[in-house]
């Protein structure tokens, strides 16, 4: 059994400040009792123009030795607040550089992006898994929900992700992620018990789907769901649905906050998931080669 917190926020272009509001909120979850803790999609950074993100890329630090101050401005503050607080933090996501394709400058428009990156700290610091967003937010809402093209700025990755930990196993997806099935079908032949959900869902998509399609993934899953999303009115006039929540292997809302800061709180408990398949062994009556369960 163990005690995990969905952070919400309404992240503006300071990183400065946004990663005080992340501070404050993880010290009153773990006041709470909180041992994981997830961030929101873009915590640290919500720009005035989608092209902004560039600005603030951090170079990859895979050395957990490395000095916490030379790995740039956002993996040291989860690095050191997850060590400070002894909690396992789930790093919503932060910009990392993209690696370059071409030295050729005709290419400079390629180069020019980065990878929208989900890090796992321990509770010693240390970073022990790295999701990197695959499906990329290119869509048009309309005239008021707005359009996005995530790709212009954004590289996909293409590895899922799923790591053990002490709370059980843990995948880790991004946002629009939500909309892909099978994706979490992957995760699940993988063994994942605990979906890990950062997300900044827009209003107009927030408001038709994002309840429906969060308890889906963990009733198809039979798994728990924590999603921690962006919630209010953002500096550059975008606006976020919110609504982070946490929910049980049966699809049951466990607790959510609608909006404003603040975080959902729960007991997650991998034997539970582990009972539940065991009872109502769905996972093991998937038909389709290509997806089975073992």
């Amino acid at each position: 059994m163990a005690k995990v917190a969905a952070i919400q926020m309404a992240s503006g272009p300071n990183v400065s400040a946004n990663l005080s509001e992340a501070r404050r909120l993880i010290s009153d979850a773990v006041k709470q009792g909180a041992e994981l803790l997830v961030l929101p999609e873009n915590f640290a950074h919500m720009g005035m123009s989608e092209s902004d993100i560039l600005d603030i890329a951090e170079d990859y630090h895979t050395d957990n030795e490395k000095d916490e101050q030379s790995r740039g401005q956002i993996q040291a503050f989860l690095s050191s607040v997850a060590k400070e607080e002894k909690i396992w933090l789930v790093g919503g996501t932060i910009p990392l550089k993209a690696p370059q394709k071409s030295d050729n400058a005709a290419d400079a428009e390629q180069n020019n992006k980065i990878l929208s990156a989900c890090l796992l700290v321990n509770d010693q610091g240390e970073v022990v898994a790295r999701y990197d967003k695959i499906h990329l937010f290119d869509v048009d809402l309309g005239d008021q929900g707005g359009s996005y093209n995530e790709s212009a700025f954004t590289e996909a990755g293409d590895t899922v992700v799923v790591v053990d930990t002490p709370f059980g196993k843990l995948g880790m997806a991004i946002c629009y992620d939500l909309r892909f099935p099978e994706l979490f079908r992957d995760m699940v032949s993988q063994g994942m018990e605990i979906l890990c959900l950062v997300s900044s869902f827009t209003a107009t998509t927030g408001k038709a789907h994002w309840e429906v399609l969060n308890r889906a993934r963990a009733i198809e899953n039979l798994c728990f769901v924590v999603s921690s999303a962006q919630g209010g009115y953002h500096v550059n006039g975008r606006e976020t649905y919110g609504d982070s929540m946490i929910i049980d292997p049966w699809g049951g809302i466990i607790d959510r906050l609608a909006s404003g800061s603040g975080f959902a709180l729960a007991d997650i408990d991998a034997g539970h998931v582990q009972k539940i398949r065991k009872n109502f062994p769905v996972l093991e009556h998937i038909k389709l080669p290509c997806q089975l369960v073992k």
